[in-house]
C-alpha cells in the first residue's frame, strides 16, 4: 500500500525553478505534520522544509527564502516551491509524514531533483 507518492522533479539550470508535489493518503495527511528531506549522492539525508497540520512552517537554513511549502488540506497534498536553485540543491527529494513529537514513519519514493547547467 502506497502511501505518499511525490511527482515533479526534473532537471533544471541554475537559477530555475521547480514544484515538488506529495499526495498522500487522506488518514496520513489530515493529522501529520508534512515535509521533505533530501539526500544528495555520498550524503547522509537532510531535512529541507515541513508544515504542521495548523499550517506552521519549518525550514532549513539552507533554503530558508528560496523554498516554500505549502498543503491543500482538499486534496491531501503537499507541494514544495523551489525557487533559485543551486546546484547543491542536487538531490534525491523525499516527502515524509510523521506525528507531532516524533520522527517521521511515512516516505514517499524519493524524486530526483538534477540542477546543473
Amino acid at each position: 500500500q502506497v502511501h505518499l507518492v511525490e511527482s515533479g522533479g526534473g532537471l533544471v539550470q541554475p537559477g530555475g525553478s521547480l514544484r515538488l508535489s506529495c499526495a498522500a493518503s487522506e488518514s496520513i495527511f489530515s493529522t501529520r505534520t508534512m515535509g521533505w528531506y533530501r539526500q544528495a549522492p555520498g550524503k547522509q539525508r537532510e531535512f529541507v522544509v515541513e508544515v504542521r497540520s495548523d499550517g506552521l512552517t519549518n525550514y532549513a537554513a539552507s533554503v530558508k527564502g528560496r523554498f516554500t511549502i505549502s498543503r491543500d488540506n482538499a486534496l491531501n497534498t503537499v507541494y514544495l516551491q523551489m525557487n533559485s536553485l543551486k546546484p547543491e540543491d542536487t538531490a534525491v527529494y523525499y516527502c515524509s509524514a510523521r506525528r507531532p513529537w516524533e520522527s517521521p514513519d511515512y516516505w514517499g519514493q524519493g524524486t530526483q531533483v538534477t540542477v546543473s547547467s
